[in-house]
């Protein structure tokens, strides 16, 4: 069996060939229970235990383990650390053992990507990334992908990490940290939230026409983004219903407060992907993707990985 490092997954994953795989898995599916989360009541706070398990019908089989420690920031260790175990299918004999968190944080901006490029206006040119942590730096790249991103800003709770950040990218794009947040949504034509949030960061009336708005960060019902007024102004689109009803907290507690309903969700991506339902609905329209995660991204990530390692020998 393989070990495959965080550096090895990152150089076997460049984001085209990640988000055409996703886009094919996620139009064929693979068998994908609900995935197993366990809260883990620790000294230094909550943590979360996160088992993902998924199968092709006659091809691989995979399963990863990923434990997220939010209190990790206030140390400067990522939040998530975790592994991916793939298998064959034939035999169900172990191929690799892969980094689980960058694998994560790859598949996680590369589902966002996807969901921009059939959500987001082409002339999409405006990113704001809202957050500072390991996935900013990811979300940066994917989307840049799929849209002609010639503009990025960065807020973050911590001025000098958006500013750091906006340096490193600012041989590529136009960059600038912004310490305004309200000013920064009105001018984006694009929004990513990557962040641990419990309170709104996103208001609904900062909202511009055109503008898509892609939730990454809030994972547990407990945890949101964004106020309700941004869903009730916004088509919306999840990555899966299941996974939207179970643990998406900017759409549950919407719901809660009575400003959304989980029937005025327009799509889930495959029925996206596949020409089931139709996207964006006019250019001034506010799109909305929210994401969780689902284990059929990870495999389908692990397969890209072990393919494109096998392709070069």
């Amino acid at each position: 069996m393989q070990i495959i490092s965080a550096e090895d997954v990152a150089a076997s994953l460049p984001w085209s060939a990640l988000i055409e795989r996703l886009a094919t898995t996620f139009r064929e599916g693979v068998e994908s229970p609900p995935r197993h989360h366990h809260a883990m009541h620790r000294p230094d706070g909550e943590a979360t235990m996160l088992l993902m398990p998924a199968w092709e019908q006659a091809g691989y089989i995979g399963v990863k383990m990923i434990n997220v420690f939010p209190q990790n920031a206030a140390q400067g260790v990522p939040a998530i650390a975790g592994v991916y175990l793939l298998s064959e299918g034939v035999h169900g004999r172990p191929l690799a053992c892969i980094d689980g968190s960058e694998l994560t944080r790859r598949r996680t901006a590369a589902a966002s990507a996807l969901a921009a490029r059939e959500l987001a206006r082409d002339d999409a040119a405006t990113l704001l990334v809202v957050g500072t942590g390991k996935l900013a730096p990811m979300v940066i790249e994917a989307h840049a992908a799929v849209r002609p991103i010639k503009r990025v800003r960065i807020w973050g709770r911590h001025p000098e990490k958006a500013e750091a950040l906006a340096a490193d990218y600012a041989d590529r794009f136009d960059t600038a940290a912004f310490t305004d947040l309200e000013a920064a949504t009105r001018e984006a034509d694009l929004i990513s939230c990557v962040t641990l949030a419990a309170e709104p960061l996103i208001h609904g009336d900062w909202l511009s026409p055109g503008t898509h708005l892609d939730l990454i960060g809030a994972f547990r019902p407990t945890m949101r983004e964004t106020d309700a007024e941004c869903l009730a102004r916004s088509e919306v689109f999840v990555d899966t219903y299941a996974g939207a009803q179970g643990e998406a907290g900017d759409i549950l507690q919407a719901i809660d407060e009575g400003g959304f309903a989980f029937e005025a969700i327009r799509a889930e991506l495959a029925e996206l992907l596949r020409g089931e339902k139709p996207g964006r609905s006019s250019p001034e329209a506010i799109t909305l993707f929210k994401s969780v995660g689902a284990s059929l991204e990870d495999l389908a990530a692990a397969i890209e990985v072990w393919e494109q390692r096998e392709a070069r020998g």
